[in-house]
Parts: structure tokens; sequence; C-alpha cells
């Protein structure tokens, strides 16, 4: 089944270098998300989809980009795939999850998203699966490997390595997983991730708290 991964950030360039997909890896500029018909050109002839283009910037203020990156051109692809019977993979982030849902489940709805960036990504989400026939949307976290900073936040988090994240959203395509998915490898504190670095505080614009229920995933991968 032939799959296109749209962006080669961490994540697109783990999945790329973890199985011989085809990526498409110029900047989201080169596309015009208001040109449905260049959008489609690019995609009709692929049966899956796995879109790995966002605008993470949780320090930007430039509200209408994570608009336009995060919500308004994940929501025309979804629209896309739905006409032409393509089945759309959508990358999420774990920040949907404000700090009052701990171990929070696919089930329930994180408002008040604790910054803008997860608030467009939550509406991206929201509007696919209201939207969208034949979907997977992965909410997830990933760090570099090896890690690369010196220093690292004191948050609670599912997430792991882009290695280890990038084959469990594989072992879910693979099995044809469908819906909404919390992915990760348990709860635990940043710096497990990244031993022997410097723990510092948080930034008031990061949540304290991601960490994501993982029983419906595993139940999928048979775990």
């Amino acid at each position: 089944m032939k799959k296109l991964i749209l962006g080669d950030g961490l994540l697109g360039s783990e999945l790329k270098k973890q199985t011989n997909w085809d990526i498409y890896s110029r900047r989201l500029s080169d596309l015009d998300i208001n040109n449905l018909t260049s959008l489609e050109e690019l995609i009709k002839n692929y049966k899956v989809i796995v879109n790995c283009i966002a605008d993470t910037d949780t320090y930007s203020k430039n509200k209408e980009n994570h608009y336009r990156v995060n919500y308004r051109f994940p929501s025309n692809l979804s629209n896309i795939c739905e006409k032409l019977n393509i089945k759309l993979i959508h990358i999420s982030t774990d920040y949907v999850y404000a700090n009052n849902l701990p171990v929070a489940t696919e089930d329930e709805l994180p408002l008040p998203a604790p910054n803008w960036y997860s608030y467009t990504k939550l509406l991206a989400d929201e509007y696919i699966c209201l939207t969208n026939s034949n979907y997977l949307i992965c909410r997830l976290s990933h760090k570099p490997y090896p890690f690369p900073y010196d220093e690292v936040w004191d948050v609670i988090t599912s997430g792991d390595t882009v290695d280890k994240i990038a084959s469990l959203v594989i072992k879910l395509i693979e099995k044809q997983s469908y819906g909404l998915v919390n992915v990760g490898t348990g709860t635990k504190n940043l710096y497990k991730i990244a031993p022997k670095k410097k723990i510092i505080e948080r930034p008031s614009y990061v949540p304290y708290d991601t960490s994501m229920n993982l029983d419906k995933m595993n139940k999928l991968l048979n775990k």
C-alpha cells in the first residue's frame, strides 16, 4: 500500500528512515493550502498519507501561522483524503492535554488547551474526527536521539525519543488502526529520557503534566 509522509522534520525524517515510504520534504510554503487542486494532485496516487507538518513553536506569538499550519492545512488535507478514499494519518500532540487531565484518555475533551499551539492542534483533531471516515490521529511527544541539550525541563510525559515513538506509529499504521490514539511509552519525568542533564524549571507556557493513558494503544498493538 503506497504511503506518503508529509514533512521532513524530526518525526517525518525518522519515519522515512525506518520505512521505504515516500516523503514530501519541501517546505509548507511550497504548498498553497488554499489551492485544493494542487494538494489533491500531490497525494492522489497514494493510499495512505502521514501528515507530520506542524508549526511546533510554542514560543511564537504568531497565532495566524499556527492557525494556518496546524488547523487549516490538515482540515483541507482531510477533506481531500475523504474525497479520494485515502487514509489519513495525522500526527497530533500530547500538549492538547491540560494540566488538570493527568494520564488523560482519548475520550476526554481537553479544554482549556494550555496554549495556542495546542489549541490549534486540538481544532484539527476535532475536525478530522467529525468529518473523516478513515483516519488515525496519533497524539504523542518525541525528543531527539541522542538528546542534544545540556538542560531538561522538570515535566511529566508519556513521550520518548523519536526512534521509539516512530516505531510505535509505524506499528499502528501497519495494523490499520483507526481513530484517536495516545502514543507513548509510559508515564515518566522527562529527565528519564535525558539522564545526566541539568534539570531546570519549565517555562510557564509549558504544561507540567501531559501524561496519557495508553491502554488503547497497547490493546491495538496486542501488548
